[in-house]
């Protein structure tokens, strides 16, 4: 029986200029760890859920309109998952070429990255800055108007007393 330790690396080459922008476009659904690690890879799997969950919160707000409240906690999900594969293509992008020739090429010399990598993680740190401002700015809205109903609730409703209800006596 082998050991997992003697079987063979793989000996595709893992472009880190590619797996910038599959994690730029792709990041969110996990594409870019399936490229880098395979299918079997479990965190990989790990983010279509969040992302897809998220997307029917978008759904359902545009189906009901901005009062359903479970769109209202469903839709930063969508708006985290893509944070996250923004934030994997800065990663990648910096990522030195000897660094990511060592970790995903087996130590192989291969082709400097240029100037893809770096303007991919340019674009990265842009939409995912934004997105992220976006979400941040979206649930906190939501969660302090959805604190003023609540209050503006208990307040319309009638006050009660702590005194027992008047009797009627009976002549």
């Amino acid at each position: 029986m082998t050991s997992p330790e003697s079987l063979p690396r793989s000996t595709s080459y893992k472009s880190k200029t590619l797996a910038t922008w599959i994690a730029i476009v792709g990041g969110s659904l996990g594409l870019h760890r399936f490229y880098l690690h395979g299918l079997r890879d479990l965190p990989g799997w790990l983010h279509p859920l969040p992302a897809l969950v998220g997307l029917y919160g978008v759904q359902r707000a545009r189906l009901l309109g901005q009062d359903d409240h479970l769109a209202w906690v469903l839709m930063p999900l969508l708006g985290c998952t893509i944070v996250a594969g923004m934030l994997s293509a800065i990663v990648y992008g910096l990522t030195s070429d000897e660094r990511w020739h060592a970790r995903f090429n087996g130590s192989r010399p291969g082709p400097n990255s240029g100037w893809g990598a770096v303007l991919g993680a340019m674009l990265a740190l842009l939409v995912g800055g934004a997105v992220l401002m976006a979400t941040i700015a979206f649930a906190g809205q939501r969660y302090f108007e959805y604190q003023v109903e609540s209050e503006a609730a208990a307040v319309s409703q009638p006050a009660r007393s702590l005194a027992p209800p008047p009797t009627v006596a009976a002549y």
